[in-house]
């Protein structure tokens, strides 16, 4: 009878084991943006942890999160660090490759080069389809360097206003740079060379027509968003860093908080230590401890 009894045990053990959904393996979050992006990102395919169209938001995370690459960034290469990172932490995690205008080595490669205003229309067809997947009525925006920007014209201007809820930027650059010039008003007469490549480079210029516009009204603040910055000091793009910080939004420099992470332009898109503050936008009821860590430029920790 015993014996009997212990193989029903095991036979209904095995069952429910059998019928339970298998955890899934966390995904390995690189924190180092270039060798994740040389050897890791593929143009024209999805990085990992992103972009499944099965997946439904939960109560805990309700709202899917978006995530726009910067300039010559695409879906996969930008996103090596925050796909697997947010899909760990129990988010659906969607990315776009936009502003895709050069055909080599071949579409898809390189984005975010096109008219920003085009690239903001692109970015809300592809909202529509991550509302209509998920059945959410928002999305959270992480952006990186021309995302951090572009995402704005579309809320301002193209009704994306109440399908926002955080919008998160790292790198940003509210009131444009100084370097992708020469900029009008330095009395250049001939134009940028880099309006061979695509125009974004020169509406990201400081005093810019589209920076202007932008900045217009009531400024680049819309009501009902809920605005991060993460700026770094040694930001060798956006010049100056200061440029990505704006009154009534919650303005965070690195630095102040971590004086051993000297990341840039680029490796922020993957650091840890910003990624932390990443996620307490995301989550702020349930806010994680910032442990600084020693981040090194372009390919971070050690």
């Amino acid at each position: 009878m015993r014996r009997l009894t212990a193989a029903v045990i095991c036979l209904v053990s095995g069952l429910v084991l059998a019928a339970s959904p298998a955890q899934a393996k966390a995904l390995p979050v690189p924190y180092n943006f270039l060798p994740a992006a040389i050897f890791g990102g593929t143009p024209n395919a999805d990085a990992p942890g992103t972009n499944d169209w099965t997946c439904k938001p939960t109560a805990a995370h309700p709202r899917p999160v978006v995530l726009v690459h910067g300039t010559l960034g695409n879906r996969s290469t930008n996103w090596q660090t925050y796909g697997p990172l947010l899909k760990n932490n129990g988010y659906c995690v969607f990315s776009l490759t936009y502003g895709s205008t050069l055909p080599i080595p071949f579409p898809g490669a390189f984005g975010g080069l096109g008219d920003i205003r085009a690239s903001a229309q692109q970015l809300k067809d592809f909202v529509a389809q991550v509302l209509t997947a998920t059945g959410a009525s928002k999305v959270d925006i992480i952006g990186h360097s021309q995302g951090t920007l572009m995402p704005d014209y579309w809320i301002k201007y193209l009704g994306g206003a109440g399908q926002v809820g955080s919008y998160i930027s790292l790198a940003p650059l509210w009131h444009g740079t100084s370097i992708t010039g020469p900029p009008a008003q330095m009395g250049f007469a001939f134009p940028n060379p880099l309006d061979s490549i695509g125009p974004a480079f020169s509406q990201m210029s400081a005093g810019s027509e589209f920076i202007t516009q932008m900045r217009s009204g009531a400024g680049v603040k819309v009501p009902g968003v809920t605005y991060v910055n993460i700026m770094t000091k040694y930001d060798e793009l956006v010049k100056p860093y200061t440029s990505g910080s704006e009154p009534g939004m919650t303005n965070i420099v690195i630095q102040d908080h971590c004086k051993q992470d000297y990341t840039e332009h680029f490796e922020i898109a993957a650091d840890k230590n910003a990624s932390i503050f990443v996620l307490n936008a995301l989550d702020p009821a349930h806010p994680r401890p910032l442990v600084c860590s020693l981040v090194l430029p372009f390919v971070g920790g050690l």
